[in-house]
């Protein structure tokens, strides 16, 4: 089960607080788009939302090659809600970096 201190350490990372609030805001995202709203590396990516998978804040379905990422429904009700607290300073932010990304690649 997700503990505080396990969630503070995950979203203490930038990228991770990144796609976390982004993922928070679209619902759902495939690691193209993420990659390219945060111009960061595929690798790099999917080595962050291994760590979010693993602490079960993230759960992933497969479409043909296509991986798409959302936040989980099973997480604990405080994180969920640390989550939107978050979401909510930081949503126009997130919503800019949306709408100047590059075109996803998916």
């Amino acid at each position: 089960m997700l503990q505080p201190l396990q969630l503070f350490k995950i979203l203490s990372d930038e990228t991770r607080l990144a796609i976390v609030m982004l993922l928070r805001e679209s619902g759902e995202l495939c690691v193209c788009d993420i990659c390219a709203v945060t111009a960061l590396s595929q690798p790099k990516i999917s080595r962050h939302m291994a760590i979010l998978r693993e602490s079960g804040l993230v759960i992933d379905r497969r479409e043909g090659k296509w991986i798409h990422y959302r936040l989980s429904p099973h997480i604990p009700a405080w994180a969920a809600e640390t989550i939107t607290t978050s979401w909510l300073c930081l949503r126009e932010e997130i919503r800019e970096w949306m709408t100047k990304s590059a075109p996803s690649s998916c």
